[in-house]
This record gives C-alpha cells, structure tokens and sequence, in this order.
C-alpha cells in the first residue's frame, strides 16, 4: 500500500474552463480498529499544513455494493491552480511522515481518480455531510450535461444540495465519467429523498422533467452508487 498511496500522490493535472472546479479522491480500505488512529493522524496534519484554497475531506463510504467496498476516501478540491500548487509542493519531511504513519493504519489501496466539478445547485456554504452518489456512464457527454443542468437548475428542492461533473482519470472497464452528488442534512432526509423536500405539485412536475431528462440525455446507465458520510474537512 505504502508504493500505492505515494504513487499517487505525485504530480496530476488536468485542464478545462475556469468556472470548473478540480478535484482528486483516494480511495482506501482501512480496518475498524485503525479508524480513530486513520482520522486523528488526518486531523492534526491537515488543521496545521494547508496549500491555500484547497478543501480537503474525509468521507467514510456508509452504503455500498460488494465492488464498490472501500472505507474511506480522502478529497482535494478547489481550482486548478491551487490544486496545480499542492501538487508542485513535495510538502517536505512533515508531509512524508504523514504519509508513513497514515500507510501504517491503511490495511489497502482501491482506487484513485480526478475530476471536475462542472455544476450545482444548492448553498456550497451550507453543510450536507450525508451525500448519496451516482456513478453514470454517459453516451454523449455534452448532451447529458446540458439535460441535467436543465433538470437540476428546476427541480432541485430547498434543504439539499446537488452537484454533478465528470471523471478525468482513473475510469474503470465500465466506462463511468459522470457523476451526481445529492447532500442532505441528516440520514432522514437522504433515507426519504429529493420527493419529501417536495409538495405533491412540485413532485409531479419533477416526474416530468425526469421523463424529459431521459429522453434528452443522449442515453446513459448507472454504473454504481453508494452513500458516504463526511468525517472531517479542513
């Protein structure tokens, strides 16, 4: 694991627009025993050494199928500039003893991948640490964003927040490079949904807008989901 995790925390970048926001997520499995030692190690590095905006956090995968059954993932995000910087930056000794001691408390490396963030709807200020995901395989990339920003720009409810953006490296044999995040406050409201933030109108003009949805999306298929819980950012 320890050949795995500093192999991937080398130098990565990608390029689209501006208004994008990057990220990079490292997946690992970590056992139960090993979670408090995993997070406080996380904790007390990331509360001192920060590259300037960057958010990094730290989400324990709740929900999950058998092929998707890593514990923990680890996020950086924030614009290609400052993630650009993070990487550039070998962080020193205090960032290399970190990495020793956290691969001490990793029993496996799964997987690692970046992205973009390429729209939302919702109060980025606000906290929604119970977010459900959806992993998309879309045929026509382009025509599966504009359908979905239509969708999401009038049917996302108040009390949640929804974002969505591509895959740009670490794409597996399924061929996702889309992917939905749908946050909400509590377990309640991820168990109940978008449809109990809704009235009863607005839940029958939502039917029709996803029935629009998939006819315009240039075809697409779930290739997994999942729900992840937030256990710090910094």
């Amino acid at each position: 694991m320890k050949k795995v995790f500093f192999g991937v925390l080398v130098c990565i970048a990608c390029a689209l627009n501006a208004q994008e926001s990057y990220w990079t997520n490292y997946q690992v499995v970590v056992e139960p025993q090993n979670v408090d030692a995993f997070y406080k190690l996380t904790n007390d590095y990331f509360s001192t050494h920060k590259t300037e905006g960057v958010t990094v956090t730290l989400y324990e995968n709740h929900f999950n199928d058998p092929g998707n059954n890593f514990t923990h993932v680890i996020g950086f995000s924030g614009s290609l500039d400052a993630l650009g910087n993070m990487y550039a930056n070998d962080g020193g000794d205090t960032w290399e003893l970190y990495l020793v001691k956290l691969n001490q408390q990793i029993k496996s490396g799964f997987s690692a991948r970046m992205g973009t963030r390429k729209a939302h709807t919702g109060d980025l200020n606000q906290n929604y640490p119970i977010q459900k995901y959806y992993i998309v395989h879309a045929e026509d990339g382009d025509a599966w964003d504009k359908a979905f920003t239509k969708y999401m720009n009038e049917n996302t409810p108040g009390g949640m927040l929804n974002m969505m953006g591509n895959i740009t490296a670490g794409v597996s044999s399924d061929g996702e490079n889309r992917w939905v995040l749908n946050g909400f406050k509590d377990f309640k409201g991820a168990m109940g949904g978008a449809s109990i933030l809704r009235t009863d109108a607005q839940n029958a003009a939502n039917d029709k807008a996803w029935k629009t949805f998939l006819e315009t999306n240039g075809e697409s298929h779930l290739v997994r989901s999942g729900l992840r819980v937030l256990m710090g950012k910094w």
